[in-house]
């Protein structure tokens, strides 16, 4: 059973819809019983990251995603939900985040060029590191396959575990992965056939502790 965790902030019916296509059992829940039943756990979220990390940890749900993360359990982070996953960012003051994931989630406006329109919203294509395996969230689709994106902020200082990029002025964090933690900053609920082949290569995954 895949958890969907529902702490307040995310686009819950589009993504049980998805999983529900695939065939994955799918729950949305803010218990914690069934998230530490659950095979899989994906978080998602949408608005701003000091809001939604206070909310989490409001309902105790912080830690909950943590402690199932460290026993090896698959952990998807969508968007917001990606961004949580790090140890910290600067979205209108400084938070802390799940620290799952070493980087940092800062403003993409001192990067981008002049003329580019923040937040960036709509669809872009995936560039996968060169000089390292292809992660296997990545499995049923290819190099330069687009993905709708909608955010302002990116994550940084997390070459490690970058496993995907997109083109907006610079290359810009697409997406992470730190042995069983993944994320997206793209929404693959979103994003056509693509989205829904990454979403079946993370249904896929088997716990690693």
């Amino acid at each position: 059973m895949v958890a969907i965790v529902d702490y307040g902030v995310g686009n819950l019916f589009s993504l049980t819809c998805s999983l529900q296509v695939l065939g994955a059992d799918v729950k949305v829940t803010g218990e914690e019983r069934v998230i530490r039943d659950a095979e899989k756990i994906i978080l998602p979220g949408v608005g701003a990251f000091g809001d939604a990390a206070a909310l989490l940890r409001k309902k105790g749900l912080d830690r909950v995603v943590q402690e199932e993360a460290r026993k090896g359990k698959p952990l998807l982070g969508i968007c917001l939900g990606m961004q949580l996953l790090f140890e910290e960012s600067f979205e209108y003051g400084r938070h802390q985040g799940l620290g799952l994931i070493p980087g940092q989630v800062v403003s993409m406006e001192p990067v981008v060029p002049q003329g580019y329109k923040v937040p960036h919203i709509g669809w872009n294509a995936l560039h996968f590191p060169q000089n390292r395996p292809v992660s296997p969230l990545f499995r049923y689709i290819r190099e330069g396959d687009w993905v709708y994106f909608v955010h302002s902020y990116y994550a940084t200082r997390c070459h490690q575990s970058l496993i995907a990029t997109t083109e907006y002025g610079p290359e810009l964090t697409a997406a992470v992965q730190h042995g069983n933690v993944m994320g997206t900053q793209f929404h693959p609920e979103k994003s056509g056939t693509v989205g829904l082949n990454i979403l079946r290569a993370f249904c896929e995954m088997e716990e690693t502790g």
